[in-house]
């Protein structure tokens, strides 16, 4: 039998239940991959980038993750801001 508990409730975490491959498009689609690659200079986002590669680079790279969570939040932020203005 499985004796794990389940994982906490995370309603305060933006992270909570994002996939790396989410992150990845909706960063990809927010920013293109030129500017994903000014943002974040990896050779993933700078050299032929596609999603693919991108999570291949990701899965096994901790500091470059941090990175695209990051800018993932950032972009969250601003999202957000730019409709409280907007309304």
């Amino acid at each position: 039998m499985n004796d794990t508990p389940p994982p906490a409730e995370q309603p305060r975490n933006p992270l909570h239940g994002v996939t790396l491959e989410a992150m990845v498009r909706a960063l990809e689609a927010h920013y293109g991959w030129a500017e994903l690659a000014r943002q974040i200079p990896i050779r993933c986002f700078t050299h032929d980038p596609s999603v693919n590669s991108s999570l291949k680079f990701l899965r096994k790279t901790p500091w470059a993750r941090e990175k695209v969570e990051s800018l993932y939040l950032f972009m969250l932020r601003e999202h957000r801001r730019s409709q409280r203005n907007a309304g």
